[in-house]
């Protein structure tokens, strides 16, 4: 039973809230963050490495956050990863090393774990007690994707424009935009806990508060286990969490080498940060109208997995656009790039929606929130391949070409959806102690 009563219609305007602040800060810090680095002295591979402090910590705590999530509690853990994110931001604007930077990527790292999926966790099973198993999640999912990319969009918009306008030292400008994140942040740990109430959870009568804490983190590898368990077992959802490496990949090749490519065209930092803010500003609201047209495309193609199918497809041939771009120069070059981001975030927006739909179809509540985290993993997995690899592939095959070998692996990853196993009719059942 949920502690406060939560309609439907309440449960879905309280996760857009907490998806749009939860999304804010990483929106406000986007367009200044690889420009920021780069004016305090790091080179390309450093911020590659700086990158990959970021996933190498979300892919050692993806699962143990996910697990305890969904023992200990939604709200909890997601109020914890605000705040770190809020630490993370401030240790960020700060910095002036190498080593600062590390330290703050892996704060944001943290941050992320804790936060990658209690929130979409705690909608579905507030849903669920609403309007019971068999509720439609799509609607809700889009308004909170939707309230998540309108955030990213306002906030690199935000950040974007704030250095060119500020008078004073470069570096300092591009900092700003950070602090306004810590704020965001800090604004999102009050939604957490304000608009998240958590089911009445059995505590043990006569218990001390240590024994029953240490029941809490007992029951976590537990859960994590049966998490595991059931993707292995369930092979249509190990395909469908497999699908994410494959967008980490997409995501920090883009993300990493878009402003990159803009400053080039642009020739200035504060240009080139505030090109990119309008071209990731133009990737987020194709985010937000492919969030709000993919139940529409599903009905029109009948089923989810040819909706995500298509919509892969029309992402990799939207990034093998981008590649082609480098080519131009100028405002063409800057124009092609923002066309490109509309296409390749729309159909991001419809696949990762569909898809999301069919992984919660092949989940129980109890192992929601560390499926979400496993999912969450392979995207950072994924990313980190990326990143880790971003000086030597940059220096081989160019940042078209990067993008290009990226497109080949993104269609690839459309074949998962071919014949997909029915999902499993009976759940995983819930982890025992012994």
């Amino acid at each position: 039973m949920w502690g406060d009563v939560v309609s439907a219609a309440s449960a879905r305007r309280r996760y857009a809230l907490v998806q749009f602040l939860m999304w804010l800060p990483p929106g406000l810090m986007m367009a200044p963050m690889v420009l920021l680095m780069s004016a305090r002295g790091l080179d390309l591979g450093e911020i590659g490495l700086v990158g990959a402090v970021y996933s190498v910590t979300i892919v050692v705590l993806e699962l143990p956050t996910g697990g305890l999530a969904d023992v200990v509690g939604r709200r909890t853990v997601l109020a914890v990863g605000t705040g770190f994110s809020a630490v993370g931001l401030v240790v960020m604007a700060l910095a002036d090393s190498v080593w600062l930077f590390f330290v703050a990527s892996l704060f944001k790292g943290v941050a992320r774990a804790l936060s990658s999926g209690p929130a979409q966790a705690w909608y579905v099973d507030a849903l669920h007690a609403a309007e019971g198993p068999d509720a439609d999640l799509k609607p809700g999912l889009a308004v909170g994707s939707a309230a998540s990319s309108t955030a990213l969009l306002g906030g690199v918009l935000a950040g974007g424009l704030v250095p060119l306008v500020l008078p004073g030292d470069e570096v300092l400008r591009l900092s700003v935009p950070v602090w306004c994140g810590a704020v965001a942040a800090a604004a999102a740990l009050v939604a957490v806990v304000v608009a998240m109430p958590e089911p009445r959870r059995s505590a043990s009568i006569g218990g001390t508060v240590r024994s029953r804490f240490g029941e809490i983190l007992a029951d976590v590898p537990l859960t994590i286990r049966d998490g595991l368990h059931m993707a292995v077992r369930d092979r249509g959802l190990a395909r469908l969490l497999l699908v994410s490496a494959a967008g980490g990949m997409m995501l920090a090749a883009i993300e990493t080498l878009t402003p990159v490519r803009l400053a080039e065209l642009t020739g200035r930092l504060e240009s080139g940060s505030t090109v990119y803010a309008f071209v990731a500003a133009v990737g987020f609201a194709a985010n937000a109208v492919g969030s709000s047209v993919a139940p529409l495309v599903a009905r029109l193609l009948r089923t989810s997995t040819r909706a995500a199918v298509a919509a892969i497809a029309v992402a990799a041939a939207s990034l093998g656009g981008l590649a082609a771009s480098v080519a131009l120069s100028g405002t063409a070059g800057v124009v092609a790039a923002g066309v490109a981001y509309f296409l390749v975030f729309a159909a991001l927006s419809v696949e990762e929606l569909v898809r999301g739909e069919l992984i919660h179809l092949r989940v129980e509540s109890a192992r929601r929130a560390t499926v979400m985290s496993v999912d969450s993993l392979q995207l950072q997995f994924g990313g980190l391949l990326i990143t880790l690899g971003l000086g030597p592939l940059t220096t081989g095959l160019g940042i078209g070409g990067t993008w290009a070998a990226v497109a080949v692996l993104i269609l690839v990853s459309s074949l998962l959806f071919v014949r997909l196993p029915a999902r499993r009719t009976a759940p995983v059942p819930a982890p025992t102690r012994t």
